[in-house]
């Protein structure tokens, strides 16, 4: 139970006192009657005595009283209704509220008492860190308090207003005050009437009420003189009389309204009176306001849903004439009554608010009543009682015969002969047995009584056991269960505590008044006694078992307060039982709503909701948050309601969908009755749907035109591609590579990278820049976490505007000023629209449990900084949603055509997101801070140009090297005109927008009336396949202009794109060399003619993606020639040889690939002519068909810086490999591949740059095995499609740089093998050689024999044949070689003499010579052979090293071929 202010002997001692009646005259109640008081009331305050008082008892002992409190009423002679009580008690349980900051918050930590150590809170509860924060947050509390004084008044109303019974005799009035005015004509006489009065009341048959503690009532009489109006002597006179008439011991007289009403205004005198009128006067209307809600079924269809009727109990009274008669006889009251009560209650309630108490008196006339009650206690009541109590006692010894009487019985009990109690069960249903008022059973109840107000304990329990003996063997069950409570509160409260207090008697008691006699007002009493004893012992377990079986449906009220009471005995166990006080707490907060107290069960609810919250218990907090919601809103604390149907809704609440719904309904009817009270308040906040902050995307531009027929809308970028960071990268090195170039290599310092939507992953550090007049798209993400769906209206962004002009020299000087559309009213108005546009999207369906994004659009019309602050819209709940047997709730429910219910509120969700955790200083990693997120805080620029870019006739799909020729139109589709338009890719070689010279780019007839792609010449079918030479400049290409080669110009006339032009430029693609689909990325970049602050350029992605197939595939070797001389007399050819593959599948109806030319281009060598053995004029390649080519290639004669282009053409057209597109390509792989094998040497150039030791003659050398010869393949596929031939054409690149190394037109891929060993090894510098390779040396020379194929030589004649051969040497290199020429014969094995034979070469067998760079040399040697046969002249050893090296070493060039002679004989 709660602590109570008093202890409970105090209690116990203040409920049972003795009664004293007051019967007063017209006149004295007119004289009361002046300070608003009976006579009873007035003398009230007073009734407790200041001193102890002393009386003897039968056995003539001293006994001591103290504190003794009596009780004056007046005579009322109906007793009082059960339903009147009822309603007395509703009444005194409803005025008594706690602080209105308990009640005020929904989220209160509890108004009780939690006086626990850890210790007990660890041993009793398994979850102990979270009820030890719960009990930590209520005791550490400031709305704290240990008491329910709701409970106390009740106790104490219920107790005092306990009609009196005929088998006990506690409230039966002991004497009665005779009240006379002083001012009546003949007091005496009036005295004389009264005594009549009362004797008729207490004799007569008539009046059975009220009850009478003895026949000979003790009779006071007391003079009442009015001070300021009757005459003194004439009052002392009467009471001399009195005095003579009935002693000094039986009359008072009692001077009173001392104060004269004129003087004294400001004089504060105390009232003592209100404290105990309040408790009868009802001062607090809002208890009634609660029945008015409740019983009128009208006012609230949704809170009245699914609600039992919460008068149950009913209210069977209203009083009028006095507070506990009633006028309704049938005791009991429909709705209507119960309105009329209420207002009857407001009506005395208006009459006796405000108004003052004791108005005619005096501090003085204060001493004198309680100088009256001492005096009238002192010498009337205690001397009359301490009279009756011997007269008991000497009758009921005088009566031998009786058994029964009390020193028998004591003897007994003492002597310990005790007669077996029956049980109650054995016993019959005697409760009706009535005892004549003389019987001596009675005699000693009635003795036991007194001694009990007296304080005499001990007599009283002897008295007690003696009496309940005696009834139980007459199986009197109502006098025993009577005689049985009292016996144990006797020896409870016997000082000193000689016996232990015996609860097993009022266990007994409770259940005979409740089951035999079904009396439940007595077995409250019992209760209610007992459970403050136990609980003074500290048995709360008890206890609050005591209460709670008394719980019933007979009073809701009852069962309230005793259901509260046994959660408090919980609560203050040793070992606080957390969870069952909040289970009592609800079921008391339920009894309480019953019994129409919808304070106490809003408060119940709140204070179990605490130990609830936040343990998981979600269809138990949903149930309490309801509760709370429902009954703060007939409180009408709409607040706490909004707040408690929030929690139902943003909790993850696994009711079932029918339930949500009535819970969203509820939430949106509380909320809109809570919005109509500040109808021009702030939006609100609310709950749903959720906004995945984080989430939020912001993209500044407009959307991408979709594709128009051929026209191909650039892709930039949109909200419906997913975020890269791979790919974002990509872009932004793409943004600095053209941004480095425009400003010669260098990026900015405010350099900002273009972002177009920003999202949890991007840069959202710095304040994006949007453009004026261009929308501003967030997209929010809403999850409905509930299982109904939710209808969304009105929906727009809340935005904060401020007006900036950034064009301005002095920006300080501009007035700020902040606009908004924050304000808007729960109306659909809108504000500041010249600013900044909003759109509102009509109608936003959520369907249950679904995430779902919308995009909202802002469209700035000044310059200027915007915050967007969140979203507002009006929510609502879709009818019927629920009601679908298990289908989608979305079904049907298109765009425009949602059936609300009825009920929507307008509010707001703000957008706060928050940053990334900063974590690059040392205080950043040992603190958690987040750094700035400013997505939602755009800055809006100056005007700017918006580019837009469609392709036409762009394909998806080509077959590797295939040349396509597409379109590209540019369209500014803003105000102002645009400037130095660039495109920027990673994959330069992919396309082309031809040479820079115009005199390249106009397409040939021919070319046109074929479709080409190229610029073609129609070439003479007879003439030999010899080289057309051509020349062209690598700087009319954009390739060794000192820029980077993935920048590229795009050729605009005028350089400057008007505002609305457009224009068409043609585009050259190239299908990549790697089979595949390949993403290429084009980034346009572009600026205004005017220069801005704030945004300097801007840039549109696009991103192709292209399919390539296989096509050819081309190998190709270059070889030294033999032949030192060509046509021209020059000693410096090569051989090359060209592998032509056809390695396309036939999936992509690819029949067959035509080679129609192969060119060369290069600054030192050109192709002369084809060499192939083969007629045929067109080289035709099948699936899997390869072909081989041969050509001879020669050195170039001039040595300008231009390249030179040699055509060799197998067809009957020439394309011009010099012209647009072929040259292009060719020279962007040129710088690829050079790009290529520059990061591949790029790993030595650290050593390079230390180890500078190599000679120019080293050099020299290594660039004779060199060789820069470039092959580009053109080829013609013919496609059969949907059965119409088409013709396509390609061209491959080979890139030539090595002699006798093989080339490809496509990189290898080295296979790796499937399991690969892990090893572990540190990284050596490798040093870079100072010398030439071997092999590099071995081609310095290169050498040639000339010697005739056949020789006849008659050996009859002369036996040795002799034939001169010619030995020459050409030195590849600029420096000078030393070579060595070794012509002694030395054969690998007795096998190569077998096949070649053997000769001789005559002369000299070893040369030294010196050869200058480029020099050729020859020698004359001469043969011998002396049989006929085949011979290999290839024998002699050729060594070279350089003038300043030792080494020699053996040239491969006589190796390369054998030298084979054959001589005759004739």
């Amino acid at each position: 139970m709660a602590q109570c202010v008093q202890s409970v002997q105090e209690f116990i001692q203040d409920s049972f006192v003795p009664l004293v009646a007051a019967l007063c005259s017209e006149e004295a109640e007119r004289l009361t009657r002046r300070n608003n008081l009976s006579f009873a009331e007035l003398v009230r305050p007073f009734c407790r005595l200041t001193s102890e008082v002393h009386m003897r008892d039968p056995n003539n002992q001293l006994h001591i009283i103290k504190n003794l409190k009596i009780a004056v009423n007046n005579i009322i002679t109906h007793p009082p209704q059960p339903g009147a009580i009822r309603k007395l008690l509703h009444d005194v349980v409803s005025v008594s509220q706690p602080a209105e900051g308990l009640v005020a918050n929904v989220i209160t930590a509890g108004d009780y008492d939690l006086n626990i150590s850890d210790r007990s809170v660890k041993a009793s509860v398994p979850w102990y860190s979270n009820w030890k924060e719960t009990l930590m947050e209520l005791n550490t509390s400031t709305f704290y308090s240990a008491t329910t004084p709701w409970f106390e008044s009740y106790r104490e109303c219920f107790l005092q207003s306990m009609p009196a019974s005929d088998h006990e005799f506690l409230n039966h009035y002991v004497a009665c005050m005779l009240v006379v005015s002083s001012s009546e004509p003949d007091p005496v006489e009036q005295f004389l009437k009264l005594s009549q009065e009362q004797h008729r009341i207490q004799h007569s048959s008539e009046y059975s009420y009220p009850k009478w503690f003895i026949p000979n009532t003790l009779k006071y009489y007391v003079l009442l003189h009015d001070v300021s109006t009757g005459e003194e002597q004439r009052a002392d006179s009467i009471y001399e009389e009195m005095k003579q008439r009935y002693g000094t011991q039986g009359c008072y007289l009692l001077k009173i309204n001392s104060r004269v009403s004129n003087r004294g205004a400001d004089e504060q005198i105390p009232d003592p009176w209100s404290q105990y009128l309040q408790k009868n006067t009802i001062q607090n209307q809002d208890s009634y306001e609660d029945y008015t809600v409740v019983s009128n079924k009208n006012t609230d269809h949704l809170i009245s849903d699914g609600v039992e009727s919460e008068i149950k109990d009913g209210l069977s009274n209203n009083f009028k004439t006095h507070p506990l008669q009633l006028d309704h006889p049938s005791g009991s009251l429909d709705s209507t009554d119960y309105m009329k009560a209420s207002t009857s209650l407001q009506d005395s309630k208006k009459s006796n608010s405000g108004t003052p108490h004791g108005a005619c008196l005096t501090l003085t006339d204060h001493d004198r009543i309680r100088q009256f009650i001492q005096e009238f206690t002192f010498r009337g009541l205690l001397p009359h009682i301490e009279k009756t109590i011997r007269q008991l006692n000497d009758q009921l010894i005088s009566r031998k015969g009786l058994s029964r009487s009390l020193f028998s019985a004591t003897k007994k009990w003492f002597s310990g002969s005790k007669v077996p109690e029956k049980s109650i069960n054995e016993l019959k249903n005697t409760s009706g047995l009535l005892y004549p008022p003389e019987a001596p059973e009675l005699q000693i109840r009635k003795m036991a009584d007194l001694c009990f107000l007296v304080q005499h304990y001990e007599l009283a329990y002897s008295c007690y056991h003696t009496a309940k003996k005696d009834f139980l063997n007459d199986q009197a069950m109502l006098y025993a269960a009577g005689a049985l409570e009292m016996a144990a509160v006797s020896a409870f409260l016997q000082p000193g505590a000689p016996r232990p207090y015996p609860a097993h008697y009022m266990e007994t008691a409770i259940q005979t008044y409740r089951d035999i006699c079904k009396n439940m007002v007595l077995a409250e009493r019992c209760v209610l006694l007992s459970a403050e004893i136990l609980k003074s012992q500290s048995k709360y377990s008890e206890a609050a078992a005591l209460l709670i079986r008394l719980t019933s449906e007979d009073s809701d009220l009852r069962s309230a307060l005793l259901l509260e009471q046994a959660a408090h005995c919980f609560i203050n166990m040793k070992s606080p039982m957390v969870r069952k006080f909040a289970f009592h707490m609800i079921l008391a907060g339920h009894r309480f709503s019953k019994a129409g107290q919808k304070k106490h069960a809003l408060r119940c609810y709140c204070q179990a909701m605490q130990v609830y919250k936040g343990k998981g218990w979600s269809l138990a907090e949903d149930h309490i948050n309801f509760t709370i919601g429902r009954q703060s809103f007939t409180l009408r604390q709409l607040d706490n309601a909004v707040s408690a149907f929030r929690h139902i809704l943003i909790n993850d609440s696994k009711q079932p969908p029918a339930q949500q719904g009535a819970f969203l309904r509820e939430y949106l009817y509380v909320y809109k009755n809570a919005t109509q009270l500040s109808p021009d308040g702030p939006l609100p906040q609310l709950p749903l749907p959720y906004i995945n902050s984080s989430a939020t995307r912001v993209f500044f531009g407009h959307d991408r035109r979709p594709a128009e027929g051929e026209k191909q809308a650039a892709t930039h970028v949109s909200l419906d591609q997913e975020y890269d960071s791979e790919s974002s990268q990509q872009w932004k090195e793409l943004e600095e590579q053209v941004v480095s170039v425009i400003n010669k290599g260098t990026i900015p310092s405010n350099f900002q990278p273009t972002q177009f939507c920003l999202n949890r992953y991007s840069d959202n550090s710095k304040f994006p820049l949007a453009v004026i007049e261009e929308p501003i798209t967030v997209e929010v993400s809403f999850r409905n976490p509930l299982k109904v769906p939710l209808l969304l209206t009105d929906l727009s962004l809340l935005w904060k505007f401020q007006p900036k002009d950034f064009s301005a020299k002095h920006d300080g000087e501009t007035k700020e000023q902040n606009f908004g559309n924050t304000e808007i009213s729960k109306g659909s108005g809108t504000c500041d629209e010249d600013m900044v546009g909003t759109e509102a999207i009509a109608e936003f369906l959520i369907n249950s449990e679904e995430t779902k994004v919308a995009r909202l659009k802002l469209f700035p019309h000044q310059t200027g900084e915007l915050h967007i602050l969140g979203v507002v819209y009006n929510l609502g709940s879709v009818q019927g949603a629920v009601s679908l047997d298990g289908l989608d709730p979305s079904i049907g429910l298109q765009t425009g055509k949602f059936v609300s219910n009825g009920l929507s509120v307008r509010g707001r969700q703000d957008l706060e997101i928050q940053g990334p955790r900063l974590n690059n200083t040392k205080e950043e990693k040992t603190s958690i801070k987040y750094g700035p997120d400013r997505r939602l805080d755009p800055i809006i620029t100056e005007e700017m140009p918006l580019l837009e870019v469609f392709f036409i006739n762009f394909p998806t799909g080509l077959l590797c090297g295939e040349i396509r020729k597409a379109y590209v139109e540019f369209v500014n589709v803003s105000k102002c005109p645009l400037t130095a338009l660039k495109v920027v890719s990673k994959h330069p070689e992919f396309f082309t927008f031809g040479g820079n010279t115009a005199v390249l780019t106009p397409l040939s007839p021919s070319a046109s009336e074929n479709c080409s792609a190229y610029k073609t010449v129609v070439t003479d079918p007879t003439s030999v396949r010899t080289a057309l030479l051509s020349s062209a400049s690598s700087a009319d290409f954009g390739v060794g202009t000192g820029g980077s080669p993935e920048v590229i110009q795009v050729p605009l006339p005028d350089a400057v794109l008007l505002p609305g032009a457009s224009v068409q430029l043609p585009m050259w693609l190239r299908g990549p060399d790697e089979e595949g689909v390949h993403e290429i990325n084009f980034l346009f970049y572009y600026e205004s003619i005017k220069k801005h602050s704030k945004m300097c350029h801007r840039v549109l992605r696009h991103t192709a993606v292209i399919c390539t197939s296989r096509s050819l595939h081309i190998r190709a070797t270059v070889c030294r020639s033999n032949a030192l001389g060509d046509e021209e007399g020059r000693g410096d050819n090569m051989l090359l040889f060209v592998d032509v593959e056809n390695i396309n599948t036939s999936e992509t109806g690819v029949k067959e690939f035509h080679i129609v030319q192969v060119s060369s281009n290069s600054k030192h060598w050109k192709l002369q002519k084809s060499v192939n053995i083969s007629g045929d004029k067109d080289t035709k390649l099948a699936s899997r068909e390869r072909a081989k080519l041969c050509f001879k290639a020669v050195r170039c004669k001039n040595s300008e810086e231009n390249y030179t282009f040699a055509d060799i053409v197998f067809g009957n057209e020439q394309i011009i490999s010099s012209a647009s597109p072929c040259a292009d390509f060719f020279f962007q792989s040129l710088s690829s591949e050079f790009k290529r094998t520059h990061v591949q040497s790029h790993t030595h150039a650290s050593q390079r740059a230390v180890k500078q030791t190599f000679d120019e003659t080293v050099r020299l050398i290594q660039r004779c095995s060199e060789v820069d010869l470039n092959i580009v393949v053109l080829w013609k596929a013919y496609v059969v499609e949907d059965s119409k031939q088409l013709i396509l054409e390609g061209q491959h690149h080979v890139a030539l740089n090595t002699v006798g190394k093989e080339a490809f037109s496509f990189p290898q891929k080295q296979e790796l093998p499937e399991t690969v060993l892990l090893k572990f090894f540190r990284p050596e510098n490798t040093p870079v050689p100072a010398r030439p390779t071997p092999e590099q040396l071995s081609n310095l020379i290169k050498t040639s024999l000339h010697y005739p194929e056949s020789f006849n030589h008659s050996f009859h004649q002369k036996s040795l044949c002799l034939v001169p051969v010619t030995l020459l040497l050409s030195n590849c290199s600029q420096a000078v070689v030393d070579v060595m020429i070794d012509l002694r014969h030395k054969p690998a094995s007795s096998e190569a003499l077998e096949i070649h034979g053997s000769f001789t070469w005559l002369g000299q067998t070893q040369y030294k010579l010196q050869l200058k760079g480029q020099e050729v040399y020859s020698l004359q040697l001469k043969a011998c052979f002396v049989h006929t046969g085949v011979y290999n002249l290839g024998t002699p050893r050729v060594f070279a090293k350089l003038v300043d090296q030792v080494t020699l070493f053996e040239t491969s060039q006589q190796n390369s071929m054998p030298a084979l002679i054959i001589i005759n004989n004739i």
